[in-house]
């Protein structure tokens, strides 16, 4: 894995797949749809980013999929290639596996204590779980960015490290 690391967010998924009902995200003014999905996903595309599809998030979408109005078998087979290509970390989707380490026993009880207070500024589990994906690649040393309409979750997008200066040989 090279690069940024890129995590999708249910509102997004929604919006790329045209999920009827679900298909913009965002803010009045700052509006997502299928287009600027695609236009942003082809450019990150050109800088070797890395795309991330969270275990919450492949939840939820496959939900709202399961309960559109229309189109529920095109939309299922699309969003079904989607986690394909992750599974089999067919480029530039990342191993899903890389996130199995998030589900230990250990990692689930430390979630649900981390889940408490965000729960309290009506952070969903989901929302919460997606920021667990997103400090793990963090930590791991990625410059990491969720893609999502939610300003709630993106104001927990991991800040990247200021870059380490070099000393001077002398």
């Amino acid at each position: 894995m090279a690069g940024k690391v890129l995590i999708f967010d249910t509102s997004m998924l929604c919006a790329w797949l045209s999920v009827p009902g679900k298909d913009t995200c965002g803010p009045i003014n700052d509006q997502w749809d299928k287009k600027r999905v695609d236009e942003k996903l082809e450019q990150e595309k050109k800088l070797n980013t890395t795309f991330v599809l969270p275990l919450a998030a492949i939840i939820e979408t496959g939900n709202h999929i399961a309960q559109a109005p229309s189109n529920r078998y095109e939309l299922a087979q699309e969003f079904a290639d989607l986690m394909t290509k992750a599974a089999n970390e067919e480029s530039p989707w990342a191993a899903f596996v890389d996130q199995s380490k998030l589900w230990t026993s250990e990692n689930l009880l430390q979630l649900a204590k981390d889940w408490i207070p965000l729960a309290v500024q009506k952070i969903s589990l989901g929302d919460a779980a997606i920021k667990t994906v997103a400090d793990f690649y963090h930590r791991a040393g990625y410059p990491v960015e969720i893609l999502t309409g939610d300003a709630g979750l993106k104001a927990y997008e991991p800040i990247a490290p200021a870059p380490r200066k070099r000393r001077s040989s002398k």
